[in-house]
């Protein structure tokens, strides 16, 4: 790592103490990580040469209840965060954001959902092939609340969705609600987060695999920001939770097959899906097929606005080998191996 890398680092995290936990350390991770893009949200306003605004009130083709805006009331900056804010109210805006439309009839398509909120990606303006994705968050809490972090491919070359993957680097549903883990004791709130990848062919050939992280009662990640984070190399991907690797799961789990004009599907060869460059989404959403269907079910409407809070997004490529990525994994015999799935 570079000596200006490291300040930047070190500033950062002094600069973000005053409103919330200090962030891990630099050293408490791999050698070699070298930061290449950041945002750390100390600006008056978002920094639209990093981050775009999708609109468009599609429900996130979940069934979510929310419309996307770029407006203030939905996503600000103040006191060094981001704010995401889920609003109850009843909006119209465009189904389809303006990159899915088509057509002129498509761009006239308009939807009408029960909530706002933000979904801010970095397409276009922030997008790598391997490296370490770090973002230090607080969630909303609530049934049917659904923040995420995550990323999906730049230039899709492998086909549509999930030909060409998804990495989720961290998912949380209903958040303080009573938890439905089997394994929890009686009266256990809701504290798990998810890290998932969505691969295989184009829906409905693709297939999913993830494990959960369960925090103690007292780190609740409604209550207290932690740091979400992958290392993504060539031939693996491992998750984080504050420095924590709890997951892994590696190439001989995950494929890609690619749908041809005559309706057949071809494998692909190498490290597809995983090995195209990637751009980062940041949302918050309301209701959809899976918060919906687990925990106390439905969407519960009261204690709105709810506000999802991010004080930084890092990303790092490994100095050792930018090219596979390899080189500066942080590893601990802890984490669990996420086994594959095939259809």
């Amino acid at each position: 790592m570079s000596v200006k890398s490291l300040f930047l680092i070190v500033l950062a995290g002094a600069l973000s103490a005053c409103q919330t936990s200090q962030p891990p350390t630099q050293a408490s991770i791999g050698q070699g990580w070298q930061l290449v893009w950041q945002d750390e949200f100390n600006a008056a306003t978002l920094d639209l040469n990093k981050w775009q605004h999708e609109v468009n009130c599609r429900g996130g083709g979940n069934d979510e209840q929310q419309c996307y805006t770029a407006r203030e009331q939905n996503s600000y900056l103040q006191d060094g965060l981001l704010h995401i804010v889920a609003i109850k109210e009843d909006y119209t805006g465009p189904l389809y954001n303006a990159d899915e439309v088509t057509s002129a009839a498509k761009a006239k398509l308009q939807g009408t959902q029960p909530f706002t909120s933000a979904r801010l990606r970095t397409k276009g303006q922030g997008d790598w092939r391997y490296g370490r994705i770090e973002v230090r968050a607080k969630l909303p809490a609530g049934q049917g609340t659904w923040p995420a972090i995550w990323m999906l491919p730049t230039d899709w070359e492998y086909g549509t969705w999930a030909s060409s993957g998804e990495i989720d680097i961290m998912e949380a549903v209903n958040l303080k609600t009573l938890t439905d883990d089997k394994t929890a004791p009686v009266g256990t709130l809701e504290s798990r987060i998810h890290g998932t990848l969505h691969y295989g062919g184009p829906a409905p050939e693709n297939v999913y695999s993830g494990l959960p992280y369960t925090f103690t009662a007292d780190q609740n990640p409604a209550d207290v920001f932690h740091t979400y984070a992958i290392e993504w190399q060539q031939d693996e991907i491992r998750w984080y939770v504050d420095d924590l690797h709890f997951a892994t799961f590696n190439n001989k789990q995950w494929y890609s097959k690619s749908k041809q004009a005559d309706g057949t599907f071809v494998e692909n060869t190498g490290f597809a899906p995983f090995d195209k460059r990637f751009h980062l989404l940041i949302n918050f959403a309301i209701g959809g097929n899976w918060p919906a269907n687990v925990n106390d079910k439905g969407v519960d409407k009261s204690g709105f606005e709810k506000q999802m809070l991010v004080d930084y997004v890092r990303v790092f490529q490994c100095s050792v080998n930018p090219q596979t990525g390899e080189g500066c994994a942080t590893i601990q015999p802890s984490a669990k191996l996420i086994p594959g799935n095939r259809k």
